[in-house]
């Protein structure tokens, strides 16, 4: 069994690196960070045009007709490149959302008790069931009870955005690039969703992020760690800088091959795992990369504090740390 990229898996991705590299690229970043833009809706619709949204569409619909694998590629490719905005709530609503596999319509992600990202932005909002990651994420392996199995409103869309934006309270967002709101009170009637496996789909997009920016911080380390220099020596021939690049590596490596590996199985619990690890490895590598970058790393002309803040606030996105832990450990008995 070949477990190694295909052809046209490869040429996918570098597409969208490279679409996002002259779009997004360092100094448009910046720019966007410094200027407190909103998401870019002309960039959003490229992306449209491109399949981003509408990849798992079958090509009846409009789509690209491809799969979670191909999904979970261009995730971590977003990862690396800190492009904001609800991509995960806009891919999961693409088919039943008008506007949304176009890139037309931006579609927030509610899930109750925790803070809306990007609702001043959204068209709408997904509306995340208590229950949905249980009954139908996977082919039947691990579907035994746990905690994604609590029962609960199913997942649903929500178009009347409008009243729950007036009613929202903006909150203090760790990241610069995600706005966060408050939403209190009841939703009200949505308009409810099949399939029930939202919530798992969306966490495997999110460890995929995850991954892209451990990714790219093993990479900006080692990069660092070859070009600075102390005592005559570039710092990433001493003995402890290596043991750092080479910890961030590992998890790096560890974290891909589950994230891939649930992208085939698309099983919940390998889903819990994988964003346990996707979640560990991207934080941590924003943690040993800024120790890399020494000083210069706590400035805010680095990027590493920015990977750092956008792993922290993932990693409470879609499936805390907590619950997937507990589905794990509920697989085992």
């Amino acid at each position: 069994m070949d477990f190694q990229l295909s052809d046209d898996q490869r040429a996918l991705r570098t597409g969208i690196r490279e679409l996002l590299a002259g779009r997004f690229g360092r100094d448009r970043m910046r720019a966007a960070l410094d200027g407190g833009t909103g998401v870019d809706r002309a960039l959003w619709r490229e992306l449209g045009e491109a399949g981003f949204f509408a990849l798992r569409l079958p090509e009846t619909a409009g789509g690209v007709g491809l799969g979670l694998p191909e999904s979970v590629l261009l995730f971590e490719e977003v990862g690396r490149s800190l492009l904001p905005g609800p991509l995960i709530a806009t891919h999961l609503a693409a088919g039943a959302v008008k506007g949304a596999a176009q890139g037309e319509a931006l579609i927030a992600a509610l899930d109750a008790g925790r803070p809306v990202a990007h609702l001043g932005d959204a068209d709408g909002l997904l509306v995340l069931g208590a229950g949905d990651a249980g009954s139908g994420a996977g082919s039947g392996a691990g579907s035994g009870s746990g905690p994604w199995d609590a029962p609960g409103p199913a997942d649903g869309i929500l178009r009347d955005v409008v009243r729950i934006r007036e009613a929202a309270e903006p909150v203090r967002s760790l990241d610069p690039f995600t706005p966060l709101w408050r939403v209190t009170g009841r939703v009200g009637a949505v308009e409810h969703l099949p399939g029930g496996a939202l919530r798992a789909e969306g966490a495997l997009l999110a460890a995929a992020e995850q991954l892209g920016s451990a990714a790219r911080t093993t990479e900006m380390a080692v990069q660092h760690a070859g070009e600075r220099e102390q005592f005559g020596s570039p710092i990433g021939s001493f003995q402890a800088v290596k043991h750092l690049c080479a910890g961030m590596l590992v998890r790096t490596e560890l974290a891909r091959g589950a994230v891939y590996a649930a992208a085939v199985t698309a099983d919940r619990v390998e889903i819990a795992g994988a964003k346990l690890l996707a979640d560990d490895a991207a934080v941590r590598n924003a943690r040993d990369c800024l120790q890399v970058h020494g000083g210069m790393g706590f400035t805010w002309e680095a990027d590493v504090h920015l990977h750092l803040k956008r792993a922290w606030l993932r990693s409470g996105q879609w499936l805390t740390a907590a619950t997937a832990e507990e589905a794990l450990a509920a697989d085992l008995c």
